[in-house]
């Protein structure tokens, strides 16, 4: 056990507690432990919302004694979707507790394991809680544990509509995380809802989804989420020990095997599974249909670095396949990489994989491959929220409710100079 799980925010804690859940039901039906498991049997959970509405789902694990209670932090209210709240917090003392409180049980957590190798932080880059609290939360684990990892899977908002604050957030969002951890894992609203084919059916006369159709659909892309998660983070025998034990450094090898040059860390996900025996190169062409190839500038995207992981592989037939091949041809790989495509293998599927469009299950004949990739598409994402903000701060929009909270014009340009120069790395290999 070497990893702590810190979830912050609405979205963070969403999809951190179908991961807690996936958990708990694999270790019962799988029989044996579980890397994110401690001895005593608790989850190694921070859950962390200023929102204690939030957090109610969560106390349903500390009274099956699979939390403990001291790793809920919970404040008194929101943030408002304001990065800067959720970073500064109020200039009184709510603020400055809530982020006391959340780093003293990352630290007691931390204290617990045998081995800490780093945190695993889940949040949102849109909100308030999420992306200024989660911003702040990796500086401080940063400044900490200074020669621990720090991986985060970060949820990017629809680039149409979630909130008007949005791009700002998530451009602080983003600068901030650059400058703090070694990996970040994103997962983009638009390309779940479009992998799962729910349409987002209007409600006649009105401007948003149905309550039912809203709630099945997060449900959805927070189960897909997870499905993707767990496909890269289980233990694998790739990693295991020669007594077949696993450690848990799935999270900080994937690190090192996707991110060869700290100065580009993005990281994109796609995944395909099928419950009959599959061949593992039809499996490869399914994951790199959604991987875009071209810019709209008409620019080839390229990738630095592949990790595939391939669960279900009980005759060693991935190795032997072109599936290896196919996606260092498919991610267009740079050719300055002389290993870019690396690969874990697992005989077994050790996890319940509840997505909808990629129900696995237990199967003994299913095969799921999992692909990371440090792929150089990210910089149309960051070229949109880069645009984005300066036509907003051209016409000063919002402004004067960051500045409120003490952010201010030069924290956005400086914001704005890191993505920017992230966007120059990429495009120069």
């Amino acid at each position: 056990m070497s990893a702590v799980i810190l979830q912050v925010g609405q979205c963070g804690n969403q999809v951190g507690l179908e991961w807690c859940e996936m958990l708990s039901k694999t270790s019962e039906q799988c029989g044996h432990g579980s890397p994110y498991i401690t001895k005593e049997g608790t989850l190694a959970v921070v859950c962390v919302d200023s929102d204690p509405k939030v957090l109610r789902r969560a106390q349903r694990l500390v009274r099956n004694k699979t939390l403990l209670e001291s790793n809920i932090v919970q404040g008194k209210g929101g943030r408002g979707n304001n990065w800067a709240y959720g970073y500064h917090g109020h200039w009184v003392e709510e603020g400055d507790q809530l982020l006391q409180q959340a780093m003293e049980a990352v630290r007691q957590e931390a204290e617990r394991r045998d081995y800490y190798g780093g945190t695993i932080m889940l949040h949102s880059v849109s909100g308030g809680t999420g992306s200024g609290l989660g911003s702040r939360l990796c500086e401080e684990i940063r400044a900490e544990f200074p020669v621990s990892h720090i991986l985060t899977v970060s949820v990017v908002p629809h680039q149409s509509g979630e909130s008007p604050l949005q791009h700002y957030n998530t451009l602080l969002s983003l600068a901030a995380l650059h400058r703090s951890s070694d990996g970040i894992l994103l997962f983009h609203n638009d390309q779940a809802l479009s992998y799962s084919g729910v349409l987002q059916k209007k409600v006649s006369g009105t401007s948003g989804l149905s309550s039912g159709l809203l709630q099945g659909t997060l449900s959805f892309m927070n189960k897909h989420i997870v499905s993707c998660i767990a496909g890269l983070l289980l233990p694998v025998h790739s990693l295991t020990t020669a007594s077949n034990r696993s450690l848990g450094v799935e999270p900080w090898e994937l690190i090192r095997s996707v991110c060869p040059m700290p100065a580009a860390k993005l990281l994109s996900i796609t995944q395909a599974g099928s419950r009959e025996k599959l061949k593992w190169d039809s499996l490869a062409s399914s994951t790199l249909q959604s991987v875009p190839q071209v810019s709209l500038a008409g620019r080839p995207y390229t990738s630095r670095a592949v990790l595939a992981v391939a669960r279900g592989d009980l005759d060693n037939s991935f190795i032997m396949s072109s599936a290896v091949n196919k996606l260092k041809r498919g991610h267009r790989c740079v050719a300055w990489n002389p290993f870019p495509v690396d690969h874990w293998t697992e005989c077994g599927i050790l996890c319940l994989f509840s997505d909808p469009c990629n129900e696995v299950g237990l199967s003994p004949n299913a095969h799921l491959l999992t692909v990371c990739s440090n792929h150089s598409s990210v910089t149309s994402l960051l070229d949109h929220v880069v645009q984005r903000t300066k036509e907003m701060i051209c016409v000063r929009a919002y402004l004067h409710w960051y500045e409120r909270y003490g952010v201010e014009d030069q924290d956005f340009q400086q914001a704005v100079e890191t993505l920017l120069k992230v966007v120059e790395e990429y495009d120069a290999h």
